[in-house]
Order: structure tokens, then C-alpha cells, then sequence
């Protein structure tokens, strides 16, 4: 029952998001028709100079950015792409709901607000107003799927364990998360955190699947690129940073405002230096996740993109390098998907070494220290 709600949830999502695709390219095809002679001319005109040459930067920021279409391929150079329920919060006109078809790619302004392109597209009040932006964007769908797919997997792999007991050999998912769970366990929660590892290990299971999961999604094609977005890196390290403050004891608050067997004056150079290094921690595991997905998505798109960059120049050219590029591709494709589980996995070690060390008990070697400081 509750994989089939869970997949009711995802038929409905995806129905209020793809929704609006057909009016958006019913009404493309009006909106093209509409205009004057001289205004068409001049719209033709300006495609013209567009088709010029091929934009590598554009269709590289548009994959890697986050946006409130969800740009699935082109059909006669029209794209065809999800467009994604629009929330907005206006302080004099309250919440306004629509759909972001209404802007046509960004090219038209709706209801008094207009798309400005970035690498996060933004809306913004053409009166000046100071707005909330709850829209569901193509990063924000991807989460939910990515959810839903997680929960889906490990309810129906509890519910077996539930049903056959642990002494039963396992089938379907069980398989293939066996073995995965038992190398967190015994790779990452054993040795850092020793005989309290069990207290962390939903954080740390969590964790490792979330980023995984997330990571495989954005190498489909037309994938969102989830896990390669800053914002995301940093809630997942805000959360290992906070388990860590509150999980952290009295021998690791000691050890940070003060150094056992250590002279006090280096104490005053040693205690800020190790405050500093104590929000350097999540920074580090943002980065490092933000940094290796983004570029892993960059490098593919660059490569496919010289097949069009050498096209423009000549198309003998163009032709020679597809198998140069497709082969280049499919090597970087592989590598990613290694790479998929590698930053699943360095991270969530990193989580488990930082929580190591706040939990982390004294030694007799500390006391020792400390009294030949004192002495």
C-alpha cells in the first residue's frame, strides 16, 4: 500500500508539472504566427544572427543551472520540456500560482513578473517588490523523485526483512543493498565511531544513498544536475555540521578552547586556528561534492559540444571528430558513474570521521599531557 501511494505521489507530480508542456508548444506555434509581417521579419532576423554559430557556454550553463522549465530534447529546433508549477508570495497580493509556461522560456513577462537567467533562474516583480519564490524548479522535481524512489526501494526491502527474518537469503533489492550496507557499517561506522556506530548509522546510510542516488539521476539523459548545485552540497554538510555540535562531549569542547599540554601562550594562536578549523569542516565537504559533480557534468558537455563546434567550422571536420567525441563520452560517462558512488562515499566517510572526533573519549595519553603541562 505504500508504494503504491508513493507512486501515486510521483504520477501526480510529474501530472502538475507536465501539464502546461502542450499548451506551452500550442501556444509557441500561435505566438509565432500572431505578429505582423515586419515584427516576424525582425524575429527572423534575430534567430538568424542565434543560429550563427553554436553556443557551447549556453547549452552547458542551461544543463548544469537550475531552472523552472525541465528541458527534455528538441523536436525541429522547438524544445519540448516540462514547465514547472510556479509559487509566489507577494507582500500586497499574497500567493499566486501558475504555470511557468506563462513566460515563455523567459522571453515574456506574466502577471507582472519576468525570469532573469542566470545560473539559478530568479523571477522578479516588475514593480519592485520584494517577492518569495517557492516554485517547484527542475532541481526541486529531481529531489522529490530521487525521494520517492528511496523510500519506494527501502520500504520494500524492509518489508521483506520484515516478512523473511534475516536468516532468509535475500532477492531482488535486497541483493544489491546488502552488501553496501554491511561496508558502510563495517568501512565508515566501525572504525570512526566505534561501539557507538549504530547511534549514526541512519545519518550515515542516509546520507550515502541520498548522494548516490541523486548522483546516477543527473548522468541520465536530460537530467537534473542536483547534487552539482552548491545550495544542496551545503544543506547536506549543514546537517553533518549540526549532528556534530550536538553530538560533540566535554573532552572535545576541551580539547578546542583548550589544548591540553600546551604553554598558554601558544594557546592564543593555537585556539583560533582551531575554532577556524572547526567551520572549515562542512565548507570542505561542500565544496568537494559541489566541485567533482559539476565538473564530471561540464567535461561531458564539452566534449559532446566540439562535434557542433568543429560542425560550424566544417562539416568534414565536424563528422571526424564524432567518433573522437562519442568515444571520449562514453569514457567520461563510466568514469562518472564511478565517480557517483566515490563522492557518495567519500562523504559520507568524512561525516563519520568528524563525528569520530567529537565523540571521541579521552585517553590516559591526554591526562598524562596534561599533568606534564602542569608540572
Amino acid at each position: 500500500m505504500r508504494s503504491g501511494r508513493l507512486f501515486s505521489l510521483l504520477a501526480l507530480t510529474f501530472a502538475l508539472s507536465s501539464a502546461p508542456v502542450f499548451t506551452f508548444a500550442q501556444h509557441e506555434e500561435n505566438h509565432e504566427a500572431a505578429p505582423a509581417t515586419e515584427a516576424a521579419a525582425a524575429h527572423e532576423g534575430h534567430h538568424e544572427e542565434k543560429k550563427e554559430g553554436f553556443n557551447a557556454s549556453e547549452v552547458i550553463f542551461g544543463h548544469i543551472g537550475d531552472s523552472h522549465y525541465w528541458h527534455l530534447f528538441d523536436i525541429n529546433e522547438h524544445p519540448v520540456s516540462l514547465s514547472l508549477p510556479v509559487i509566489i508570495y507577494h507582500p500586497e497580493k499574497g500567493v499566486e500560482m501558475f504555470s511557468a509556461s506563462k513566460f515563455h522560456h523567459g522571453h515574456e513577462s506574466y502577471n507582472g513578473y519576468h525570469i532573469e537567467k542566470g545560473m539559478k533562474e530568479k523571477i522578479i516583480s516588475e514593480d519592485g517588490a520584494s517577492i518569495i519564490d517557492f516554485s517547484v524548479t527542475k532541481n526541486v522535481l529531481s529531489m522529490i523523485i530521487s525521494v520517492v524512489l528511496l523510500l519506494w526501494i527501502m520500504l520494500s526491502v524492509a518489508k521483506k526483512y520484515k516478512k523473511n527474518g534475516t536468516m532468509v537469503a535475500p532477492t531482488g533489492f535486497q541483493n544489491a543493498l546488502e552488501p553496501v550496507v554491511t561496508f558502510i557499517r563495517d568501512e565508515v561506522g566501525k572504525p570512526n565511531l566505534g561501539n557507538k556506530y549504530m547511534r549514526f548509522m541512519p545519518l550515515l546510510l542516509t546520507v550515502f544513498f541520498f548522494i548516490w542516488i541523486n548522483n546516477l539521476l543527473g548522468l541520465l539523459p536530460g537530467g537534473a544536475n542536483f547534487t552539482g548545485n552548491i545550495a544542496v552540497t551545503a544543506c547536506l554538510a549543514l546537517v553533518s555540521f549540526i549532528v556534530m555540535l550536538f553530538s560533540a562531549n566535554k573532552h572535545f569542547w576541551g580539547h578546542l578552547f583548550n589544548p591540553p599540554g600546551v604553554p598558554l601562550g601558544i594557546k592564543f594562536l593555537l585556539v583560533p586556528i582551531e575554532f577556524i578549523s572547526l567551520f572549515i569542516k562542512p565548507i570542505a565537504l561542500m565544496i568537494r561534492l559541489f566541485a567533482n559533480i559539476l565538473a564530471g557534468h561540464i567535461v561531458i558537455l564539452s566534449v559532446i559540444s566540439m562535434i557542433f563546434i568543429f560542425g560550424a567550422l566544417s562539416k568534414v571536420a565536424g563528422w571526424g571528430f564524432v567518433p573522437v567525441s562519442l568515444a571520449f563520452s562514453i569514457f567520461m560517462f563510466f568514469l562518472e558513474l564511478l565517480v557517483a558512488a566515490i563522492q557518495a562515499f567519500i562523504f559520507t566517510n568524512l561525516t563519520a570521521v568528524f563525528l569520530g572526533q567529537a565523540i571521541e573519549e579521552a585517553h590516559h595519553d591526554d591526562h598524562a599531557h596534561a599533568e606534564a603541562g602542569h608540572h
